[in-house]
């Protein structure tokens, strides 16, 4: 099959005009021309994934591999050594970015993974009107995304409405209208505004909030002719 013909069911399926002006989803290493035989969906690609699978393949991640322009290629440095080993095995990369997020991720992780009904979307931010105990939801949260720990700013006691951004979406801290905010990569500063607000703010992973892409995405490829295989690159981070 051809890597065109992928790109454009991967088109239909989120298309790519939807992704932000600073994101870089789309064909990222690869020619349409290309004939592939197998596919390998994932969060991210690393090393090991790379070696592990054949000459060919088409990787098709969230995060794209390459944000910005480069100024180089040092074969030693991340993410020129990734980039190395994908032209050598002539592999193919396609990332589907913030479009995936606004059309499927968020949605799937705030309904499918923490069993919450949406009441209204936007771009990025899946809300819901529900009632909740602060230790309930808490609690409940750990035991859905399987987390042993949970950073917790502006804690409440009772919760009516909750907001999630998967990955990292503290910059839409001024955009939440709820008493809880699920997003990752918190950082210290955002805190403070957060806790200046009055926003309760419950830090799930970057990671741990996006692992789900392939298992979302490899459901839409099932009317393609070639198999999906779902994998993911490892968590960088050890707890």
């Amino acid at each position: 099959m051809k890597l065109e013909d992928i790109y454009n069911t991967l088109d239909e399926i989120s298309p790519f005009e939807l992704q932000e002006k600073w994101d870089n989803s789309g064909l990222i290493i690869g020619d349409m021309n290309r004939n592939i035989t197998s596919l390998v969906v994932s969060l991210d690609i690393d090393e090991e994934l790379l070696l592990e699978h054949d000459e060919g393949v088409l990787f098709i991640v969230h995060h794209p591999l390459i944000f910005s322009g480069l100024t180089s290629l040092d074969f030693s440095k991340y993410p020129a050594n990734l980039i190395e080993i994908m032209i050598q095995k002539n592999q193919s990369l396609i990332a589907m970015h913030t479009n995936f997020d606004k059309t499927h991720l968020n949605r799937y992780v705030f309904e499918n993974i923490l069993g919450f009904s949406t009441t209204s979307q936007s771009e990025f931010l899946c809300t819901t009107i529900q009632n909740w105990q602060g230790s309930d939801l808490i609690a409940h949260i750990k035991e859905r995304l399987q987390l042993p720990l949970l950073k917790v700013v502006a804690p409440k006691e009772t919760i009516e409405s909750i907001s999630l951004c998967t990955g990292a979406g503290a910059s839409l801290i001024d955009s939440v209208q709820s008493d809880c905010f699920l997003t990752g990569d918190i950082k210290y500063h955002d805190a403070m505004k957060a806790k200046s607000q009055n926003l309760m703010l419950i830090e799930i992973g970057h990671y741990e909030s996006e692992q789900f892409f392939a298992e979302v995405l490899a459901k839409e490829l099932k009317l393609l002719p070639l198999l999906a295989i779902i994998t993911n690159s490892k968590n960088p981070f050890i707890i």
